[in-house]
């Protein structure tokens, strides 16, 4: 439904009222055919019918589009009187901003704020209704700090008030120990697992260190032997070596001795072949 058009201060344009309900356009919309609606009224309709209330064209609700800027400007700058003018409120001012100002207005009527209080009161006077409402809430007059409403004074007893309260803060206590203990619980689990499962990581890592130190040191078994086998066989050969150089000097020695004899035996030798080649010419000569 659209504002009434009795609200409006001077003349409407009869492009800005609604072809449905024909008060001023609340929330518009258009349809193709250029004709306005208020959104409530054009979507009640088209739950009934196809075409536009005006010309009978087919729309749809898809079809629907914003009022054009310069009509929604026009629709804007209209000037009412408040809805709570019946009250006492004599406030004018433009359709944009008659919502912020109603939601403020003090002549407004708004609902008492105490529990099972049902009265209206206008904004203004809601301060005094709450300071003499029946259903008001206060404070225990003996102290207990309870708060009651004023039926129930015959019927409150600090005493009762105050074991009921110990009662529930102590409800509250076991049961937020209950969730800490919980908590904790559930922490101490989660830790437990990781714990062991990082226990598994670290056994599993140090069986693969053992087996890769039980390699190392095979390596290093084998690394040894073959170092000895090979000292060995360099000390066989320097065994060898030693014997063979006594054997060459054994060799030379007999060698020595041997020329030595030799030369001994042979002490007037015949002429060397260049010895007769030299003495030819001296021979031919005496001839």
């Amino acid at each position: 439904m659209g504002y009434d058009i009795e609200r409006f201060v001077g003349y409407v344009n009869e492009g800005l009222l609604c072809s449905i309900c024909r008060d001023v356009l609340e929330d518009p919309l258009q349809a193709p055919c250029e004709h306005a609606f208020c959104t409530a009224c054009i979507h009640g309709w088209l739950v009934h019918h196809s075409n536009c209330p005006e010309d009978r064209q087919v729309i749809d609700v898809s079809l629907l589009r914003p009022l054009y800027r310069y009509m929604k400007n026009d629709l804007n700058r209209l000037q009412l009187h408040c809805r709570n003018r019946e009250y006492g409120c004599e406030m004018v001012c433009s359709l944009e901003s008659i919502d912020r100002h109603e939601r403020e207005c003090e002549y407004s009527q708004i609902p008492c704020s105490n529990a099972g209080c049902t009265v209206q009161i206008e904004r203004r006077n809601l301060d005094g209704h709450l300071a003499v409402c029946e259903y008001r809430s206060r404070e225990c007059p003996n102290g207990c700090g309870y708060t009651i409403l004023s039926a129930e004074d015959t019927q409150h007893n600090c005493v009762a008030e105050l074991r009921t309260e110990l009662e529930l803060l102590r409800s509250e206590m076991i049961c937020r120990v209950e969730e800490a203990k919980h908590e904790m619980e559930s922490r101490l689990d989660s830790q437990r697992r990781h714990m062991v499962q990082k226990e598994s990581i670290l056994q599993n890592e140090i069986e693969e260190l053992k087996s890769q130190m039980s390699r190392m040191m095979s390596d290093v078994r084998s690394l040894m032997a073959a170092e000895r086998q090979h000292r060995q066989e360099l000390e066989q050969a320097e065994l060898e070596k030693r014997e063979l150089m006594e054997l060459l000097k054994g060799l030379q020695k007999d060698c020595r001795l041997t020329t030595a004899e030799g030369s001994r035996k042979s002490s007037f030798r015949p002429l060397t072949r260049l010895e007769s080649v030299k003495r030819k010419p001296r021979e031919v000569t005496v001839i």
